[in-house]
């Protein structure tokens, strides 16, 4: 693995982050004129409808007869999504016929790229074979040998998406421990279990003291007990644990947070978050969805150095096809042995997942993942040069192959920073890089990966996309 130094000049900062990540932030900043800011997004979201008219087409017929016109609420945004029909390496075609780069690559789960050879390959090998046989096979043995030896656990068990692998780490945590409360990082995402749907985006209104916050749960769930805290602030856990401990069967994170951009763990912080859960009966749970093999060829958690009890991992493991897993030390996992948590599930363990983990085993060498990295890092140090050419209120993070533009002079250390950066300016950063074929992902705070299949020429286009929209604020 490759060590990403910070570049660090300003004299506001005083976090050191953690030395396998990558942060910079600019020598010196002026702001973005809003007047300037409204004008383009008006240009571009006009430019934008002449652009894509099929996708608007497509959207208006798709949205009669599934709620907004798309699979998942998160793929929909105004005035209408993007329409994809077909996708080869790092690029999209959509219904307009237009080359999209894809800088999302499905949130981490298209990390080798789309259409991969060695996937492909190995997912017709298995069709002559089987695609379920609803009993054990030493097919899903082997992918499970896999997982284990690349994550270092000592077990897991199979699911189908990231909300399955966090729900099953969760009651994991609770059968393991005979407690049913959770901490949880405040802005942190972890899919659509009840009881980790709070406070993902909370309205600061409703979300009280930054240094306490209120629990603000999700509408139509039901969460039971938890207790909320802000990232990079274990004194707060501490707070929590030295009360209600006897309650709280966990502490259920991302190791890096990636719902909100790219949120990086100050030197120490996770190191601390380990102690505490030690000393006071609780179970640290990684929620490595987003992470996993984006982080590093081993998973974000063996990168930085912390081991959690139990780790959810989902995207980056399949090579496109759904897969996901939970699994953590044999003591904790063992509670599905003994019948006190039953994990259930017709499709675990389906082995064209199980030929998606195998390929993508392969393909993921540690070289390979080093090349992608050394890419992304290409990209970050030279938007952050342009960034300080043009004293643009932005700062470069990254992480493995993952990388995000934070619309803040700053560096954004939790939630209350993130809803202080600039939405404004995200949004139009957003349908400036559409309207030039560039496909971010669609959240405003989310980051791209660069994947397998991308190379030089990608990291190019996205580094004068990035330079001429830095020209046109300053016009």
């Amino acid at each position: 693995m490759i060590r990403i130094w910070e570049v660090q000049t300003n004299p506001m900062f005083n976090k050191t982050h953690h030395p396998e990540t990558f942060r910079s932030t600019p020598h010196t900043f002026k702001p973005v004129s809003p007047k300037r800011i409204s004008e383009l997004l008006e240009i571009e979201k006009d430019k934008f409808a002449k652009l894509a008219p099929e996708s608007g087409v497509e959207n208006r017929r798709a949205s009669q007869v599934t709620p907004l016109g798309v699979a998942s609420s998160f793929q929909h945004w105004d005035p209408y999504p993007i329409s994809i029909v077909a996708a080869k390496g790092a690029w999209l075609t959509d219904v307009d016929g237009r080359q999209m780069l894809d800088l999302s690559m499905g949130f981490g789960a298209l990390l080798v790229g789309h259409l991969n050879e060695e996937v492909v390959k190995e997912a017709h090998a298995t069709l002559d074979v089987g695609t379920l046989f609803a009993t054990p096979s030493p097919i899903t043995r082997s992918g499970a040998e896999i997982i284990c030896r690349r994550f270092g656990l000592d077990m897991v068990r199979f699911a189908n998406s990231g909300t399955e692998a966090t729900m099953y780490a969760l009651r994991t945590a609770r059968a393991a421990t005979g407690k049913l409360g959770v901490i949880k990082i405040e802005g942190g995402y972890h899919g659509s279990y009840d009881s980790l749907m709070v406070s993902v985006k909370p309205d600061i209104s409703l979300a009280g003291d930054a240094n306490s916050p209120n629990a603000v749960p999700l509408e139509a769930i039901v969460p039971g007990d938890v207790w909320v805290v802000p990232y990079n602030d274990a004194e707060a856990i501490e707070r929590v644990l030295k009360k209600d401990a006897d309650k709280i069967a966990c502490v259920f994170m991302e190791p890096v947070l990636e719902n909100i951009g790219i949120v990086l763990p100050d030197l120490g912080y996770l190191e601390r978050v380990r102690e505490l859960c030690d000393q006071y009966g609780v179970l640290l749970v990684f929620d490595e969805v987003k992470t996993g093999l984006t982080a590093g060829s081993q998973g974000a958690a063996q990168r930085l150095g912390v081991k959690p009890d139990l780790i959810a991992i989902a995207k980056s493991i399949g090579g496109g096809i759904p897969v996901a897993a939970f699994g953590g030390k044999r003591e904790y996992m063992e509670v599905v042995v003994n019948g006190k948590h039953s994990h259930l599930g017709t499709f675990n363990g389906h082995y064209l997942a199980m030929a998606g983990i195998r390929a993508t085993d392969r393909i993921c060498t540690p070289e390979a993942l080093k090349k992608s990295e050394d890419l992304n890092r290409d990209a970050l140090s030279k938007i952050a040069e342009i960034i300080n050419e043009y004293e643009i209120p932005a700062h470069t993070v990254g992480f493995g192959v993952k990388g995000c533009i934070t619309w803040s002079a700053n560096p954004v250390r939790n939630y209350r920073d993130y809803k202080a950066t600039d939405f404004d300016i995200a949004e139009l950063s957003f349908f400036w890089s559409l309207n030039r074929n560039v496909m971010t992902p669609p959240g405003l705070d989310e980051q791209w990966l660069i994947s397998l299949a991308h190379s030089q020429r990608e990291i190019d286009i996205i580094v004068g996309d990035f330079l001429e929209f830095a020209k046109a604020l300053r016009a």
